[in-house]
């Protein structure tokens, strides 16, 4: 069987093969965005529990100032608070937007996100799914399967790529992680997703 450079090292290599997933970091930032989602208001914007509970959590100058970027006059707003208007469909994604935006800054802004996921240097434990396979030919298949390290120490640079969408640091900082795999660490570069226990 080839080597992992081979075969997996390039996107296009695989991909041409019909193997369905994606970078390592892109993988990365889609985890971190679903454990900031995972932590803040469970109720869906929909519902007038889940309404009021952004808008007040939204009560604060930044948090007007984040429904103002979305186009939320501070009169409409008003009128909402006082119970005299009710937001329509559209605004209300304006408001949950503006929520999960003031959410995603205050866990960085606090350090929450990166002692959260520091574990007190213990780390957390990270899944790995490797891509999908089921569509290759067998003949250009690879043996390969989940994977489970403890991942320590690059918690806080991570967080603070993710806060700076700065793609091609996470696409680093996950190079660091798969080269603590094995000597078939490239298979690992594309995946079909990563869990962090968290």
């Amino acid at each position: 069987m080839a080597g992992s450079e081979d075969l997996w090292a390039r996107w296009g290599e695989w991909q041409r093969h019909d193997a369905r997933g994606m970078k390592g970091g892109e993988a990365l930032i889609l985890e971190l965005n679903r454990i900031v989602h995972s932590s803040g208001i469970v109720s869906p914007v929909t519902s007038r529990r889940g309404l009021t509970a952004r808008l007040r959590y939204l009560d604060s100058p930044a948090g007007r100032e984040a429904l103002a970027e979305q186009g939320i006059s501070t009169r409409t707003l008003r009128a909402w608070m006082r119970g005299k208007a009710t937001p329509s469909p559209a605004s209300r994604e304006r408001i949950d937007a503006a929520y999960w935006w003031r959410r995603r800054e205050n866990l960085i802004r606090s350090g929450w996100l990166a002692r959260h996921l520091d574990n007190n240097g213990r780390g957390r434990r990270m899944e790995i799914y490797p891509i999908d396979q089921t569509h290759v030919d067998a003949k250009y298949s690879r043996p390969l399967s989940d994977r489970s390290i403890t991942v320590r120490y690059i918690w806080p640079d991570l967080v603070s790529a993710w806060a700076a969408r700065d793609e091609a640091m996470v696409d680093e900082i996950w190079d660091d992680v798969i080269t603590d795999l094995d000597s078939d660490y490239a298979a690992y570069a594309y995946v079909s997703s990563i869990g962090i226990g968290a």
